[in-house]
């Protein structure tokens, strides 16, 4: 017995490690594709920047000739800009192409992909620079706007979700701008060529600016991470809780807590029982009846919830289903008619394929209920309750009397409109429990 019990524990911590194994790596994935969102974001606002660069430098040079002259005085050097752009932009298409890909497999971009990327995307803005100095000199170059396109890539970067990619694209940046502020010079003796501590102040907060956007990608990431372990959280409660209750009334407490909020309201009651099935379970043997039950509340319960209605309770070998609980419903009677008629047919269907076919029973009244979370301070238990739910479970019970499946009250015949237009009255019934007579209707 002990080694049993050992072999038990064992096999149950080795399930509960495969869940958290499975969290984990289904938290990573989901990590992984908001990354690869992220990164999409950045790579699509990098090719509109470019895209307005390049209409813009297409439009000075039309409507204000003199501007582009003066920037680029060799018509080559234009030329050269917009083959950089170009190459720019189709580069980027294809980082984008690639990344859509990895989000439709699942799968991560490498490592090295992404830091020959920065690379790749922060040395265009040095191939203009060094254009403009030969086009109109170092000085007025550098005072220009090109060292400024730094701070888009190393504020895009931010997008990346990656400390240190950021931190290798304000390195690049400050390495590129200062080389090429430096290149070609006699000496770099600062007595003699102060402006060193110019470029070099420059660079150094083109790299402190890649630093703090490191910090502030790692701060999204986290938040990102933060917000996908609420999601999964809620995503794993939300599955385990709808497991035992309907997915409509989880939806209902994750909105509104767990308060006793108990409100009066118009509800169809289903109560749905299967004939003689307990003299009929004597003869099969546990893991049968559990089969049996099991394939027949699948195929009532996906009707039931097709047509609004959910399962409040399981009952043995029956269930209580309501409509327009949690959520109001102006045709729940209509709806639960519908779902009821749909529910004897499929049940039929059923029995055909079956080796134990099993004959259902459906009562349904309309009235008002008090609808809430009802139990102890520690549990609680979203139901009904109300002298509705008892008539509708009496009206069940009389379907043995009448050898039929589906009976409703007048309530519903009066409500469900040309869905009961075919009820067979049945007259005044005494119905157990109560000591007067009720009009009961009968559908097929």
């Amino acid at each position: 017995m002990a080694a049993g019990r050992r072999t038990g524990w064992g096999r149950m911590r080795i399930a509960g490690a495969g869940k958290v194994s499975g969290a984990a790596a289904e938290f990573n994935k989901a990590l992984m594709r908001q990354t690869l969102n992220t990164e999409l974001l950045r790579v699509k606002a990098l090719i509109a920047t470019a895209g307005l660069f390049l209409v813009i430098s297409i439009f000075v040079e039309i409507f204000e000739p003199r501007i582009s002259e003066w920037i680029w005085p060799s018509r080559v050097g234009v030329l050269y800009v917009y083959a950089i752009i170009g190459s720019f932009i189709a580069f980027e298409l294809l980082v984008l192409f690639r990344i859509k890909g990895n989000i439709r497999l699942g799968r991560d971009a490498p490592t090295l992909l992404r830091y020959l990327s920065a690379l790749v995307e922060t040395s265009m803005p040095t191939l203009v620079l060094v254009l403009q100095i030969e086009g109109i000199g170092r000085d007025r170059a550098l005072g220009f706007g090109a060292p400024l396109v730094y701070f888009i890539f190393v504020i895009l970067s931010t997008l990346r979700l990656d400390f240190w990619l950021s931190t290798f694209t304000g390195l690049v940046a400050a390495a590129e701008l200062l080389a090429v502020a430096l290149i070609d010079r006699p000496s770099v003796d600062v007595s003699q060529h102060p402006e060193i501590y110019y470029h070099g102040e420059r660079s150094f907060i083109i790299l402190l600016c890649g630093l703090l956007a490191g910090a502030v990608s790692v701060q999204l990431r986290r938040q990102f991470a933060a917000s996908i372990e609420a999601a999964s959280a809620r995503d794993r409660v939300t599955d385990l809780f709808g497991q035992h209750v309907s997915p409509q009334v989880v939806e209902r407490l994750m909105k509104e807590g767990t308060a006793e909020a108990r409100d009066i309201r118009q509800v169809a009651v289903m109560f749905v029982d299967f004939r003689g099935f307990t003299a009929a379970a004597r003869s099969k043997s546990p893991q049968e009846v559990v089969d049996r039950l099991d394939g027949a509340f699948a195929v009532l319960v996906e009707i039931l919830e097709r047509h609004g209605g959910i399962v409040n309770k399981f009952l043995g070998d029956g269930f209580l289903a309501l409509f327009g609980a949690p959520f109001e419903s102006h045709d729940a009677a209509a709806q639960a008619v519908a779902a009821a008629r749909e529910m004897v047919a499929a049940m039929q269907r059923d029995n055909a394929g079956s080796s134990w076919p099993l004959r259902i029973g459906i009562g349904i009244h309309l009235g008002e209920v008090v609808a809430g979370s009802i139990g102890s301070p520690r549990r609680k238990e979203y139901t009904v309750i109300g002298d509705t739910v008892n008539f509708a479970s009496r009206l069940e019970a009389l379907n043995k009397e009448f050898h039929s499946q589906l009976l409703i009250s007048t309530e519903v015949r009066q409500a469900a409109g040309d869905q009961a237009d075919d009820a067979v009255f049945h007259g005044e019934v005494s119905v157990r429990g109560y000591d007067r007579s009720f009009e009961v209707w009968q559908l097929q």
